[in-house]
């Protein structure tokens, strides 16, 4: 069955966001994930902590965290003591790295690193030792009070070597797209590299997360026009590191980012920025679930026929409560087993 989950950047009130997180569970979503960049927003945890408090079932996490902000033992200590509070509702999702190093003038990391900090998560939250570099020193972390969490991990990737990672170490995939052709394209290949590493791939989650509006699709692309820009950051990485010829990059991902000229990290994920002027209605249209409520039922319906098993509405183009409601009402029953 088609979960739902809606994602949070940390730049409304953080009541307003409790309050969203009541309302989206009780309209049926089962996720609320929220992004991980503390200069561009609030730090997260502080107010998944709030979210968890006044709900029962939802589950919570970073969308996404990455190895190189947090200590690996502080990060570890912190998603064990949400584990703790929430009665076992915590899931992590992370990457190599985009906003939140990026802004402070850091590269992304390796996805080597991305691999080995997932894994140790995973340890750390089962009581088990770890061993990681960190700041050039070999150190060793385990917490002895945790009750022994098998801790899900999602894996963020583009690339081939990101999702070939996903599929060998991780829990579930996430894919910031909901264009269910190259959905599938990307999750091919990770359900690929776990079977070949010998993985039961059976209970693999795929997560497409992507802006959804609910009207007239003039006012949901001035709504969502962000989100390609966003995604675009992650293509010309694929693009410098791999060129624009082979199959590592479809030429549906590469032929729109010709006409980018940068990326402004201070208005990440915003509607008003400046640097949007590349993205035409198509890839709007593509990259997002947008029109009347027939619209996004028929693009849920297409993302699940790829293998999509989460979809995951980036909440943050306005009109938050609305939409939720629109889901909760009109949505999330469609997909529900009778």
């Amino acid at each position: 069955m088609m979960e739902f989950a809606i994602t949070f950047k940390g730049d409304i009130d953080p009541k307003r966001t409790v309050a969203l997180c009541k309302q989206a569970e009780a309209a049926g979503f089962t996720y609320a994930w929220f992004f991980d960049s503390h200069v561009l927003w609030r730090e997260c945890y502080v107010t998944i902590a709030m979210c968890m408090e006044h709900t029962d079932k939802m589950r919570f996490g970073p969308c996404v965290t990455n190895p190189g902000v947090r200590e690996w033992s502080v990060a570890g200590s912190l998603y064990a003591t949400l584990q703790v509070q929430s009665g076992g509702r915590f899931d992590v999702g992370i990457g190599r790295g985009d906003s939140s190093r990026r802004v402070l003038g850091r590269k992304p990391l390796t996805v080597e690193t991305m691999a080995e900090f997932g894994e140790s998560l995973k340890k750390m939250a089962a009581g088990e030792e770890v061993t990681y570099l960190w700041d050039g020193v070999d150190t060793s972390a385990q917490i002895p009070w945790v009750e022994k969490y098998d801790l899900p991990v999602w894996y963020a990737a583009y690339g081939p070597k990101a999702l070939a990672t996903a599929g060998q170490h991780g829990d579930g995939l996430i894919i910031q797209l909901a264009d269910p052709w190259l959905v599938k394209w990307f999750s091919d290949q990770a359900l690929e590299a776990g079977k070949a590493a010998g993985r039961d791939m059976s209970k693999f989650r795929i997560m497409s997360a992507a802006p959804a509006w609910v009207g007239d699709m003039p006012t949901a692309r001035a709504q969502t026009r962000w989100f390609p820009a966003m995604v675009g950051n992650h293509v010309a990485d694929l693009v410098m590191r791999y060129g624009t010829e082979g199959q590592n990059v479809p030429q549906r991902l590469t032929d729109y980012i010709e006409g980018r000229k940068g990326y402004d990290y201070r208005h990440h994920a915003d509607k008003d920025a400046d640097h949007l002027g590349f993205i035409t209605n198509d890839i709007i249209d593509s990259f997002g679930v947008l029109g009347d409520v027939d619209a996004n039922v028929a693009k849920i319906r297409e993302l699940e026929a790829a293998g999509v098993t989460q979809y995951n509405i980036y909440l943050m183009c306005g009109e938050e409560e609305r939409i939720v409601e629109e889901y909760g009402k009109h949505v999330i029953p469609q997909f529900q087993q009778v």
